[in-house]
């Protein structure tokens, strides 16, 4: 005879996975790269859904290959707001931000 399976009980167990990356004194830098990530993602899309090259990107945005290069560099952390709005206007889009 089996024995029934336990029932999970849904709930929180533990702290938040943000908790822990606070208490390790690293959830600004992960954050940052996680946002980073996104936006990268996303330009990274809309290049494609709108065939454009990194080229006439950086042309659009009125700046180097290089400088873009580094824009969607998911590593890379030292974009200023002025570049990602310049980015998102090349393809169409506006950046947006909020505090929560």
């Amino acid at each position: 005879m089996t024995k029934p399976a336990k029932k999970k009980v849904a709930g929180k167990i533990g702290s938040s996975f943000d908790d822990f990356l606070k208490q390790e004194g690293i959830y600004e830098g992960v954050t940052a790269r996680a946002i980073k990530r996104v936006l990268v993602r996303q330009l990274d899309e809309l290049m494609k859904r709108e065939d454009i090259s990194k080229t006439e990107l950086a042309n659009r945005m009125q700046t180097s290959r290089a400088q873009l290069d580094r824009l969607l560099d998911p590593e890379n952390e030292s974009v200023t707001l002025g570049t990602l709005t310049r980015a998102a206007q090349a393809v169409g889009r506006q950046l947006r931000m909020e505090l929560v």
